[in-house]
């Protein structure tokens, strides 16, 4: 069994619906008063003083999420690596595993998976990153902003499944997830050239984003698609006067 013992009732009720959330049983208990039960676990705050009676997780009010998914791997006996997998795109679904067990899942810009990442693996001891192969420039955008984490490369071919009514938008973060139960190739930078095709299609998203109808020229453009800058920031500097 699972116990929330905690007086602060920020990370009590930030607990509470993490774990109503997943559907999981648990019980709670005022650390001060009540006699603690017998249990598997218990997830309490910094400050609290709990009985040396079962393992303690210590969480706080503003990370509730990380507390409880610490404590399910413990009663899950999973001492699973966390894993994550990434289907690239402008907007990358993101899935975290722990074991064979999804704890997050995420359908992001691109411009934000770097953060998000950091932020889901602060204290995470050795974490695992599969990015598809897919989408080469996004993918390619993808890895550089994981630097210091170790990335494989995955062959995605076949991970996106087939979608039922309802499930209009889940595809990417499916994908994701197999994705991060696929072994690939650990790589540290995907160095791709940017398609003809691919300048063409900044070239016409720059025109549809200007203000008076200017399209960057092919240099730009082929930066962008590298990453090296935004379209905002190359439209600024296409409109700069010489």
């Amino acid at each position: 069994m699972l116990v929330v013992a905690t007086t602060d009732f920020e990370l009590y009720h930030g607990l509470v619906d993490e774990l109503d959330a997943r559907n999981v049983t648990f019980t709670t208990v005022d650390p001060t008063t009540d006699e603690m039960p017998d249990c598997d676990v218990i997830i309490t705050g910094s400050d609290d003083t709990v009985p040396d009676v079962a393992p303690v997780i210590r969480a706080t009010a503003d990370a509730p999420r990380r507390g409880v998914e610490e404590a399910l791997a413990f009663l899950r006996a999973d001492d699973g690596r966390t894993v994550v997998g990434i289907d690239p795109g402008d907007r990358p679904g993101i899935a975290v595993l722990v074991g064979d067990t999804v704890v997050a899942a995420f359908h992001i810009p691109l411009d934000h998976v770097g953060e998000t990442i950091a932020q889901e693996l602060d204290g995470v001891d050795d974490p695992l990153i599969r990015v598809g192969d897919g989408s080469r420039l996004q993918s390619a955008r993808i890895i550089d902003a994981l630097e210091g984490y170790t990335v494989e490369l995955v062959d995605e071919t076949g991970t996106t499944p087939a979608l039922g009514t309802g499930a209009r938008g889940m595809g990417d973060v499916l994908a994701a997830v197999n994705i991060a139960r696929i072994a690939g190739d650990e790589t540290e930078e995907r160095d791709i050239e940017p398609t003809a095709g691919e300048i063409q299609q900044i070239k016409r998203r720059s025109r549809e984003q200007s203000d008076n109808d200017r399209t960057i020229d092919a240099d730009l453009a082929r930066r962008v698609a590298r990453g090296d800058l935004t379209l905002d920031a190359a439209l600024a500097e296409h409109e700069r006067p010489d």
